[in-house]
């Protein structure tokens, strides 16, 4: 999965949650104007960026040596007030990694552009080192932050070199453009237009909550069942793109009492969006097929037969859930995967199948679906 943790981690710097003094104010009180008291001027010392957000930018080092302290800040300020970054929030980012080396000279970082590979990176707040997410924290989305990182000291090169990582000259500056977020309980936009029913399921979902699911007393479809119950006006989602979710899962056959009890849900964890790669076997059948070709911002329910999922029977999948399973999806939003890293001649490949995900990943309806946290 895309994330580029060793762009956004500073070589040798503490990981640690990024945390706003403003996490706990409540939605209502969080306005603009309270959330721009005490901005601090931009330090002289952070590189000049220029050019639009949203392209790769132009980017001039001071005439000075790079400075022995971090350095960050907010050379752009994005227009959109009604969204602004907050902690928690899963971000789209195209980012950029600079070695600022000498008075008034730099360089970019090899394969560390997202704008040179079209594929943004996505960034959990969460999971951000403080110095980082306390820069993005209450910006709004469209803004662009530049942060400077000191040279390493002999200690942490020696501790690099040891440990095999590159131990770069010079400091290291990121310019991270801010394209969209989703926030916890982000669902698509619109009213449904259908419900199912007709011998389907019928899904009713009040504003950013989870969906109920009602199984009809029928045998379920032999075949994979796709119903767009809202459809979206986005782009289609195509093979191999990451793709950002709201999900819940409830099997077809009831359980002892009766009941369609979920079995997975983003709801479950909070309303945390899911990404995963689509069309490529990182999930199971059923979502590659029922997903790829739709449009973002639709929400659909996918009837998916054992076949497409876990399999039919108790043995066949294992521990995770048996025979036909029915998915609400909120399709959020879709993006490029950055091309697969080339490796050595003779080398195997790594991930043809789904096989180097994330943490992330490990939720989703495939090998380890069906497991609640």
């Amino acid at each position: 999965m895309h994330r580029r943790a060793a762009a956004l981690a500073v070589p040798l710097t503490a990981i640690a949650l990024a945390v706003s003094s403003c996490s706990n104010i409540p939605e209502e009180w969080r306005t603009p104007a309270f959330l721009r008291m005490g901005e601090e001027q931009l330090d002289s010392r952070i590189p000049t960026v220029t050019g639009p957000v949203g392209e790769e930018p132009e980017i001039t080092f001071p005439d000075e040596e790079p400075p022995d302290e971090e350095l960050s800040g907010i050379v752009s300020e994005g227009s959109g007030e009604d969204e602004l970054v907050r902690a928690d929030d899963l971000l789209i980012a195209n980012v950029v990694q600079y070695q600022w080396t000498g008075p008034g000279e730099g360089e970019p970082v090899e394969g560390q552009s997202s704008y040179e590979t079209g594929a943004p990176d996505l960034i959990r707040m969460e999971q951000m080192p403080e110095q980082i997410g306390d820069v993005l924290v209450n910006q709004p989305v469209g803004s662009r932050a530049v942060y400077v990182f000191p040279p390493l000291t002999e200690e942490e090169r020696q501790q690099a070199e040891a440990s095999g990582q590159p131990a770069p000259e010079g400091a290291s500056v990121l310019v991270i453009d801010l394209m969209n977020r989703f926030n916890k309980g982000s669902v698509v936009s619109g009213e449904q237009t259908t419900d199912g029913g007709d011998g389907l399921p019928t899904v009713t979902q009040e504003g950013h909550s989870e969906p109920a699911i009602e199984i009809p007393d029928t045998d379920p479809p032999e075949e994979l069942q796709v119903v767009p119950l809202i459809e979206g006006d986005g782009d289609k989602v195509e093979e191999g793109q990451q793709v950002i979710v709201q999900y819940t899962g409830v099997r077809w056959e009831a359980d002892e009492n009766g009941d369609h009890e979920v079995f997975d849900s983003t709801w479950s964890r909070g309303g945390d969006p899911f990404d995963t790669t689509i069309g490529a076997g990182a999930v199971i059948e059923g979502w590659d097929e029922g997903i790829v070709g739709q449009p973002v911002g639709s929400r659909l329910m996918l009837v998916v037969p054992g076949s497409m999922a876990y399999g039919e029977t108790e043995e066949e999948a294992m521990g995770a859930p048996a025979g036909t399973l029915v998915f609400v999806i909120d399709v959020l939003g879709a993006y490029d995967n950055p091309p697969p890293a080339e490796t050595e001649e003779g080398a195997e490949g790594e991930g043809a199948e789904g096989e180097d995900s994330t943490e992330e990943e490990a939720d989703a309806p495939e090998d380890g679906g069906g497991n609640e946290e």
